[in-house]
């Protein structure tokens, strides 16, 4: 059944108006009718509705009942990327939102050949907001993960202080004699937790920048003999922590 994020909650003749592209979704994609049914969520909390009215502009919806849902991830996981070539940020996004990802943070690092231009970046952000709430719909989401503007290192750093477990992957440590294994690091993980993760770009982290977020408070992590691509490392971390967690 199709599911719909509402901008506000049900009135009080539990009714609620959807417009914008999801008006446009129902009417010209999905080619709904008065009386059949969808799935909303508000603040997390999945509603069984039934279309009342389409008019122009908006489809009227009545609540039907509340459904216990819940497809969250038990940990709440953070993923700061360095900003990488072409679409893969798309990528990540859509792909993270459907592994459990929390909250994305694009990373001005140091070896990111890609620099964003900070009058086009609030539509940067836009788009991959767009993204993952088309992702979180398609895989059933309570929540819409959070995609916040572009941060430096320095930003990051401070940004990340609320943060329960931080961690970093890291190539050097993963060809050490003893490298911190991702199962190892994920022991120290534990439900209702918050975790921020930081990738780096094509070339991944730069040294100084490493030793920065080692500063920082953030712990070295392996993600196994194979260099992954930018793109395909948050996902197997996202996988493992799928695999571990749930």
């Amino acid at each position: 059944m199709q599911r719909y994020f509402l901008e506000k909650p049900f009135d009080g003749e539990q009714r609620v108006a959807i417009s914008g592209d999801d008006h446009k979704h129902i009417v010209k994609v999905m080619r709904m009718t008065s009386g059949e049914q969808l799935l909303t969520v508000y603040n997390g909390v999945v509603s069984l509705a039934s279309i009342e009215e389409i008019l122009d502009d908006e489809v009227i919806v009545s609540q039907q009942e509340e459904l216990d849902q819940n497809n969250e991830m038990p940990i709440h996981v953070t993923i700061a990327c360095g900003l990488p070539k072409g679409d893969k940020l798309d990528l990540i996004t859509q792909k993270g939102t459907e592994l459990g990802m929390k909250r994305l943070i694009p990373l001005a690092a140091s070896r990111s050949v890609v620099k964003w231009d900070l009058k086009k970046s609030d539509k940067r952000v836009e788009r991959l907001q767009k993204i993952a709430k088309e992702a979180a719909e398609q895989c059933h989401r309570n929540h819409i993960p959070e995609i916040l503007p572009v941060q430096s290192i320095k930003q990051l750093a401070e940004y990340a202080a609320s943060f329960d477990v931080k961690l970093f992957a890291d190539e050097e440590d993963a060809k050490s004699e003893v490298p911190h294994k991702i199962a190892d690091r994920l022991k120290n993980v534990y439900h209702k937790q918050s975790i921020l993760v930081v990738f780096g770009p094509e070339g991944g982290l730069a040294r100084e920048e490493a030793h920065f977020l080692k500063d920082a408070g953030f712990l070295p992590m392996a993600l196994g003999p194979r260099i992954l691509r930018t793109e395909t490392a948050p996902l197997y971390l996202l996988s493992a922590m799928s695999y571990e967690f749930e």
